[in-house]
Formats: C-alpha cells, sequence, structure tokens
C-alpha cells in the first residue's frame, strides 16, 4: 500500500477508535443533568454508564472471532456504522429507557471497532513499525479518554447533555466514509463457526460480574451462584467445542500469557488511581472539584504522552524492558501515593500522578504488541479481543479493591504490591524459538 494511502487509513482508524474511550468518560459529568431532564434518579442514571460497560466487557471476544471469520474491515465498518446510528438514538431518545438500550447499542458498535482496528494494523503495518503504530493508537484512545470529562462538562455546559452525542456524528462519518473506500478488503481469515453457547456463558458470567462491581446493592446468594456456575459451564464448553470463542491454548504461549496478564495489572493499578484520587484529594485533603480534575489530567495525559514515547524506544529497548520499565515506574509512583498521606503539597502531588501516568503509559504499546506478535495472523482478531478483555477485567479488579478500601494506605500498599508482581511478569515477555515459528509460520494455535 502506497505510504500516503496507508497515512490516511491509519488517520481514520484513529478517528474512528477516539470516540469509543471519549464516549466512555465524557458522560461522567452529565448524569446529574440527564437525571434531572428526563426525571429520575442519580442511581437510576448511572445505567447509562453501568450499560455500557457491560455490553463492552460482553462484546470484545465474540468480535474479535467475528473478524477473525468474517473479515475485519466488513466487522470494523458495521462497528462504527452501529455506532453512528446509536448516537443518533441517544440525541432522540426522550426516556432513560431507551437512552440506556442506545447506550448498549452504542457500545456493542464501539466494541466491534477496537480489537478489528488493532488486527487490521496488523495486516497493514510492516512488523518492524507495529510498535511505533500501536504506540499512537495507544496515545489516541489515552487522549480520547483523557479529555472526555473536560469536553463533556463544556458541550454539556454550552449545549445541553445532547451534544456529547452530537460531538459523534461528524467524526463517525467521516471514519466511515473513509474507511470504506481506502481500507483494502481483506479476505476472511479462516473457516470457523461462532461458539454462541460459549458466548451464552461469557456473557452471563461477565454481566453478573459487572453487576457484583458496579451496584453493590445487587450482591446476594443468586447472583454470586450464577457467576460460578457459568463460568464453569463457559470453561467446559470451550474445551469441548472446535471452534472455542476463547482458545486456551493460546495461554500455552508464554508472551501471549505474560502480555495479557500485563495489561490486566496496569489497568488495575491505574483505573485503582483515577477512582480512588478524587475521594482521597477532595475528602481527606480538602482540594477544589476543579483542582483535582487537574491533578487528574495530568495523570491522564503523561499517560498517553508516555504511551506514544513506548511506541517510539519498544523497538530498540525489547519488549521485556519496556514492561518491566512500566511496572518499575509504577511501583515508585505507588510509593509516592503512600507518601500523600504526610506530603499533600499540591505541586507534589502532581508531580507523583505525572510519574504515575508515565508508568501508566509507557509500555503499553509492547503489550499490544506482544499480545499480537505472538500468535498468527489468522488468529489476530482473537488475540485482540481477549486483551481487550483483560484490560476491563483489570478496571473492574479497580472498582473492586476501591469499593473494599479498608483504608487509603492498604490500598496503596497493595497496588505496590500489583506492581512488583507486574516487574515479574514482564520479565517473562520475551518470545521463545518455537513462538516465534508460530506467529510467523501462521500455525494454527488450536
Amino acid at each position: 500500500m502506497e505510504s500516503a494511502k496507508l497515512r490516511w487509513c491509519l488517520f481514520l482508524i484513529l478517528t474512528g477508535t477516539f470516540l469509543v474511550p471519549l464516549n466512555s468518560t465524557m458522560i461522567a459529568v452529565g448524569l446529574p443533568i440527564i437525571a434531572e431532564e428526563l426525571r429520575v434518579s442519580l442511581a437510576e442514571a448511572s445505567w447509562i454508564i453501568t450499560v455500557y460497560l457491560i455490553v463492552m466487557t460482553v462484546t470484545q471476544p465474540m468480535a474479535g472471532k467475528l473478524g477473525d471469520m468474517y473479515g475485519y474491515r466488513r466487522l470494523f465498518l458495521v462497528g462504527m456504522g452501529l455506532f453512528l446510528v446509536a448516537s443518533v438514538l441517544c440525541i432522540v431518545s426522550d426516556n432513560l429507557v431507551w437512552l440506556i438500550l442506545f447506550r448498549g447499542l452504542q457500545a456493542m458498535g464501539g466494541a466491534l471497532c477496537t480489537p478489528n482496528a488493532t488486527a487490521i494494523l496488523r495486516y497493514l503495518i510492516a512488523k518492524e513499525r507495529l510498535a511505533k503504530t500501536l504506540g499512537v493508537f495507544g496515545f489516541s484512545m489515552g487522549i480520547g479518554a483523557a479529555v472526555g470529562p473536560l469536553l463533556g462538562a463544556y458541550l454539556i455546559d454550552w449545549w445541553g447533555w445532547t451534544s456529547i452525542f452530537w460531538v459523534n456524528i461528524p467524526f463517525a462519518l467521516v471514519c466511515l466514509g473513509g474507511c470504506f473506500w481506502l481500507l483494502p478488503k481483506l479476505a476472511n481469515q479462516r473457516e470457523a463457526q461462532l461458539d454462541l453457547l460459549g458466548s451464552l456463558f461469557l456473557g452471563c458470567t461477565l454481566v453478573m460480574l459487572v453487576l457484583l462491581v458496579t451496584h453493590p446493592e445487587y450482591i446476594a446468594f443468586w447472583t454470586v451462584l450464577l457467576c460460578l456456575v457459568s463460568l464453569v459451564l463457559f470453561f467446559l464448553q470451550e474445551r469441548r467445542c472446535p471452534y472455542p470463542l476463547i482458545d486456551f491454548v493460546l495461554f500455552r504461549n508464554r508472551l501471549f500469557t505474560c502480555a495479557n496478564l500485563s495489561i490486566l495489572l496496569s489497568n488495575t493499578v491505574m483505573y485503582s488511581t483515577i477512582l480512588v484520587m478524587p475521594i482521597m484529594l477532595e475528602n481527606l485533603f480538602g482540594y477544589t472539584l476543579p483542582e483535582v480534575g487537574m491533578m487528574l489530567f495530568a495523570f491522564s495525559l503523561s499517560m498517553s504522552v508516555s504511551s506514544w514515547l513506548g511506541g517510539q524506544i519498544s523497538e530498540r529497548m525489547g519488549t521485556r524492558w519496556m514492561i518491566m520499565l512500566s511496572f518499575l515506574l509504577s511501583v515508585m509512583a505507588t510509593g509516592g501515593y503512600l507518601s500523600f498521606l504526610w506530603l499533600h503539597a499540591a505541586a507534589y502531588m502532581t508531580f507523583v500522578l505525572l510519574l504515575g501516568g508515565l508508568g501508566a503509559g509507557i509500555g503499553l504499546s509492547a503489550m499490544q504488541n506482544a499480545s499480537l506478535q505472538s500468535v498468527p495472523r489468522t488468529v489476530s482478531g482473537v488475540a485482540s479481543g481477549i486483551y481487550s478483555t483483560f484490560r476491563y477485567i483489570g478496571g473492574m479488579c479497580a472498582s473492586v479493591m476501591v469499593s473494599l478500601m479498608f483504608g487509603f494506605h492498604w490500598l496503596f500498599i497493595v497496588l505496590m504490591a500489583i506492581s512488583v508482581v507486574g516487574v515479574v511478569v514482564g520479565h517473562g515477555s520475551t518470545l521463545s524459538p518455537s513462538s516465534r515459528k508460530q506467529a510467523e509460520g501462521g500455525v494454527q494455535a488450536g
């Protein structure tokens, strides 16, 4: 593919996928206004966020598998089309039920886009440039999450809550039209069947997990039992299914396993930081909401910039050292969080949060590149879906830890321990000769 056309394809893919994290964080600041205008309680309105998380988590593994079966380009276009239509329907929703329903449709579109976008990049980008490209991809996704609350606050203040959906339309149209004309038509990657029963069991498990995390009032014997039973049934189904939704044979590959464990641990530390800092800074130290917002923006911006930087230097340093560096910085940052309890000047806290963002972002490109490079191209969609699922599970682990928090110091000690485990996992992130032969030769993982 010509370099100019390749750059346009990359720009269009980044434009579309940027909207997914943006819409995940942008709506949070608008919940009180949406609840007031729709005449519902804030607890009821929170389902607008919960349904997005549930659908994104459940759909990711299926989205990657569907891409392997029917083509990554096709699934990416379908996902962006769903995202566009759902954004329009959210604008015209006049009650909470419809808004929740269409937010779920929007999340489904976003979930179809993300793993198939990374699978497309593996086909379009030369191997020696893939890490740098994934760094730019991570930077774009990080910026989307970082600017979401600030952009949402200004849009809602100027034009009302529907403006956070209006802003999606021009970008989604540009992405959809441009990708339709410019993205090459990739052949279906392999003959397979969708594991519907496995999808049902995994979906039930993840839905129960998300509900238990986001709505503790639903914690009851039957929800925990249903979660455990569906999880056991999912594992049994995947072992006997000829075309499993998640091929557990992939986890025999040490690099693939380490890459996915790394993103789970990294996201646990990162989301715990984002969730706990507003509570501590406001309630314990009396900082105002704008001051807290600027400190967290510094963290998110640092994470986004370091994600791009990590992609630039990943090939020179190597996967193992980049991931280890990421967690070593997180160990230092979480130690700094612990010192907040007696050193709480704004300048010092901002510096430590910048360090935390650096640790959270600099290894992301290496983790994602390791996950993709460790498997054959024919299962790139499945690998991307598993990676995205592990990323969301890390976020759910963070929610559980913060909700069960017995004290700030204990949480930071646990986060430091998780970062130390991440260093150990990162040390195992090397591509063995057998794994390299399998990935480059296109040998089926199953």
